[in-house]
């Protein structure tokens, strides 16, 4: 399953917006719900000032950043796990996420609907009650899901017996713990499964399994404090999930997004007390979440940040720039960015003995700076 992080929310609480700020690429945004029928699928450069600072060592001909996959899903609505404003088609789409980004309207606004049972009433502004009806229609997706298994279980049973039961252990054990919360509205995320449990449901592929971060849309008058009572209410219920929560106003990375000098955009942010474009905290955030982790290779023709998952190995981390690498892995020659900001060139790295050899059980590290050494015949 490729690793992308799926866009949700109801209608018009600026999912699209946010989208077509991240990837610069329109995406339909028109007030009305289910302007996005077909997800669309947006590669964002990551941004990381640990490569900038390389690329102003080394001076490459080359600069390339790692990327993140974004998918904009249309609108759920109330009713969506039974088909309704095309419910199904979208839950599929989201199914095929490995990370949910929850967008949370935190703005009033009288000109655009908001909706939330349907899409002809206008609904009050409620993050929480935006927030439950989201949850409770992947909830009842993933019951929908658990039940089919638990038919197919049931007739493997019935023929090989003792033998296939053994087999589920893991699957039973696990649903034990996750259908009672499903059933309660709450997500299949907040059971602690062993890791035997996991490996039971994981072809399951389960929506509320996915990890999740909330995505608060402000509008531009609340950017400098950065809060308002509406985020306080997201952020509240975030916290019972243990997932993050990014403040974005999308009108304004919108038109951030069109802005393409530098300077300028610098002056932008400023101007509203940002330091930095809450869609480049939302793209690192989606990264890490997804349990993806950067290394780094550096010289005169190239700087490049390499894409591995947490927890790979030095020959997994070379296989990524060539399977010839990981096939004849010998050793790596390894620093770390932090090393080259504190002694300026990989000469003084090497004096202060901070480069040094791994071999092939080495955990790459994030911020790693790596050249790979190896022989295939």
């Amino acid at each position: 399953m490729k690793l992308t992080c799926g866009i949700v929310g109801l209608p018009n609480v600026g999912k699209s917006t946010i989208f077509s700020a991240l990837t610069k690429s329109p995406a339909p945004a028109e007030n009305y719900p289910f302007c996005t029928i077909d997800p669309n699928v947006g590669v964002v450069e990551l941004p990381d000032e640990r490569l900038d600072f390389m690329a102003g060592v080394f001076q490459p001909k080359k600069k390339i950043a790692a990327t993140v996959d974004f998918v904009d899903i249309a609108g759920l609505i109330k009713g969506a796990s039974n088909g309704e404003g095309l419910g199904n088609k979208f839950l599929a789409n989201i199914r095929e996420t490995s990370v949910i980004a929850h967008v949370v309207r935190c703005f009033d606004n009288p000109d655009i609907q908001h909706v939330r049972d349907d899409a002809k009433t206008e609904a009050p502004i409620d993050p929480e009650s935006d927030i439950l009806t989201i949850n409770y229609e992947l909830c009842q997706a993933d019951i929908d899901t658990i039940n089919k298994r638990e038919e197919k279980i049931t007739k493997e049973i019935r023929a090989l017996g003792k033998e296939a039961e053994k087999k589920v252990a893991g699957y039973r054990s696990a649903v034990a713990k996750i259908l009672p919360l499903l059933k309660d509205g709450k997500c299949a995320r907040q059971a602690e499964l062993t890791d035997e449990e996991k490996a039971g449901i994981y072809d399951l592929h389960l929506l509320t399994v996915k990890p999740q971060l909330f995505v608060c849309n402000i509008d531009e008058n609340t950017i400098e404090s950065g809060t308002n009572k509406y985020v306080e209410t997201v952020r509240k219920m975030a916290a019972e999930e243990k997932s993050e929560v990014i403040v974005i106003c999308g009108k304004f990375e919108s038109d951030l997004a069109d802005i393409t000098d530098e300077n300028d955009r610098k002056e932008f942010m400023e101007s509203v007390g940002l330091k930095e474009s809450g869609l480049s905290v939302l793209a690192r955030a989606a990264y890490h979440l997804m349990g993806l982790r950067t290394f780094f290779t550096g010289g005169p023709d190239e700087c490049r940040a390499w894409t591995i998952r947490e927890g790979d190995k030095a020959p997994q981390a070379a296989g990524v720039i060539h399977t010839d690498f990981e096939k004849g892995f010998i050793k790596a020659e390894v620093y770390s960015v932090a090393d080259l900001k504190e002694f300026g060139s990989e000469a003084e790295i090497k004096a202060h003995g901070k480069y040094r050899q791994e071999g092939k059980e080495y955990v790459v590290q994030d911020g790693d700076v790596m050249f790979f050494k190896f022989n295939v015949k």
